[in-house]
């Protein structure tokens, strides 16, 4: 079976040479999601709002390729600061709930467009 790119239309476009996920046999894996408003193209101001606005663009992808939060089975997520794990996981959880999936969480010393969070994951269907 061949591998298909997955385009959300309602995620925002990538900042480079890549895909919003592929779907190889029924298992998905997505570029990392910046909290970038679909619309305007921008950052929210504050880790909480980008984080929230991440996660909404990681379900666009998700349900672009036929999944939800519930298929995820790993995520990445990349903070430019890890005083923010706290904020971060209250957050995590309104879109993750009952058992979670596995989970890295890792400062980074810089993300695309100064961004203060990414999140990327791999869902099975």
């Amino acid at each position: 079976m061949a591998n298909t790119v997955i385009a959300a239309k309602n995620a925002p476009a990538a900042v480079g040479p890549y895909s919003h996920a592929v779907l190889a046999n029924n298992t998905l894996y997505t570029s990392g999601q910046l909290g970038l408003d679909p619309t305007s193209g921008e950052l929210p101001q504050g880790v909480e709002a980008q984080a929230e606005m991440a996660l909404k663009n990681l379900g666009a992808v998700l349900e672009a390729a036929g999944m939800n939060y519930s298929d995820v089975v790993k995520t990445t997520v990349f903070l430019a600061n890890m005083g923010d794990f706290a904020a971060i996981n209250a957050i995590y959880a309104n879109y993750f709930k009952g058992e979670c999936p596995a989970r890295s969480c890792v400062q980074v010393a810089a993300l695309p467009k100064g961004a203060l969070f990414e999140i990327e994951a791999i869902a099975v269907k």
